[in-house]
């Protein structure tokens, strides 16, 4: 018996050894904050994460509980760790030995502003998550309309919050981070904020294009245009650029204010598409196969998706009689069976000819070419 009260005594007398203004039992306490955050900070997490999830999830019956735990597990437990470790740490005594100063801010201060700024990162880490989920599920319920321009406003406004809310963030970790009054620095750097204005004046510009894209609606994504010489598919619309997938198969990027500010063909649009085919007949052409012609392209013309035909001699002159051919077919027409169609026309248009022995009047180069070979 004396023995054992002996070791209690020596083993408490261990604890109550002061190390750096603490005591060795205070440092087992937060020690043993730390490691059992540690083990169940997964689980505590996941708890938080599913008690959210049941609580929107009421309201929303599209709402996938665990997608959302998956999503924000990660974010969740660098939050409570942190937030942990910082109260378990703010039990301890400041030690006097640490009491000293780095560029005349003492290290107690500089130990704090470190502090706050990581519990500001983590919770922006986690607002940001839980907007992009939001954004997904908006996603989800857009893709079941036919218009399209409710996507496009749900990633632009998306990636509009996420700058906001990281704008905020970089103003808390200057403000509970470096200890400066936001109001005061942002009335001192009025002046230098007008001077990065005008250096940022591009982008805002891109940015107010953006704006008037998605309110305007010149086009969404999804949207065939031409612009710049660029003809593809819109596949995405930013806050400064709008992204092409173009006919060649590269991806072009192209700032929003061109996209305002030049002239844009958005070819998805159209009522209909339109075909022109020039014939230049020879001058010894006898009007009456001339005629005959006409009438055999207006028959070639009368195919299932053409919707309006023109076939008309619209010049003669000193080196050809010139036959246009103007037609129209439905854009509702696959873009292989518009080129077959194509296709098909032009081979009965040459046969035509061939039948009625008519010869195409020679380029006049050639015939240059031709007479110096002669010579």
């Amino acid at each position: 018996m004396p023995c054992e009260v002996y070791f209690r005594s020596m083993f408490q007398h261990f604890l109550d050894q002061i190390i750096l203004d603490n005591t060795i039992l205070r440092y087992l306490i937060v020690a043993g904050m730390i490691l059992f955050t540690l083990l169940f900070k997964q689980f505590f997490s996941r708890y938080v994460a599913g008690l959210i999830a049941r609580l929107i999830g009421r309201k929303h019956k599209a709402f996938d509980i665990k997608r959302f735990r998956n999503l924000v597990v990660s974010p969740i437990e660098t939050f409570l760790m942190i937030l942990i470790i910082l109260i378990a740490l703010g039990t301890l005594k400041y030690p006097e030995l640490l009491n000293f100063n780095i560029y005349k801010t003492n290290f107690a201060v500089i130990l704090d502003g470190i502090s706050n700024v990581a519990i500001i990162i983590s919770f922006i880490w986690l607002c940001t998550r839980l907007i992009d989920y939001i954004a997904e599920l908006m996603h989800e319920k857009a893709l079941l309309t036919q218009d399209r321009t409710d996507d496009q406003l749900i990633i632009f406004f998306k990636d509009f919050f996420k700058v906001i809310l990281r704008i905020v963030g970089l103003l808390l970790i200057i403000r509970f981070g470096f200890g400066k009054s936001i109001g005061n620095m942002l009335t001192g750097l009025s002046i230098v904020g007008a001077a990065m204005a005008l250096a940022f004046r591009e982008s805002l510009e891109n940015l107010i294009a953006s704006f008037i894209i998605f309110f305007d609606k010149p086009f969404t994504i999804g949207d065939v245009v031409k612009v710049l010489a660029v003809t593809g598919t819109v596949e995405s619309i930013g806050l400064r650029s709008t992204r092409i997938r173009t006919t060649d198969k590269t991806y072009v990027t192209v700032p929003n204010k061109q996209m305002v500010d030049t002239v844009l063909d958005n070819q998805s649009l159209r009522t209909q598409r339109k075909v022109e085919t020039t014939f230049q007949l020879g001058l010894s052409t006898p009007v009456q196969k001339i005629t005959a012609f006409l009438s055999q392209a207006n028959i070639i013309l009368q195919q299932e998706h053409v919707e309006d035909s023109t076939v008309f001699l619209s010049d003669t002159g000193q080196q050809s009689h010139v036959i246009s051919i103007e037609y129209y077919t439905s854009v509702e027409q696959p873009i292989k069976d518009f080129q077959l169609m194509r296709q098909t026309i032009n081979l009965g248009l040459v046969a035509a000819l061939e039948q009625l022995g008519i010869d195409l009047a020679a380029d006049k180069t050639d015939i240059v070419i031709h007479r110096a070979a002669a010579k």
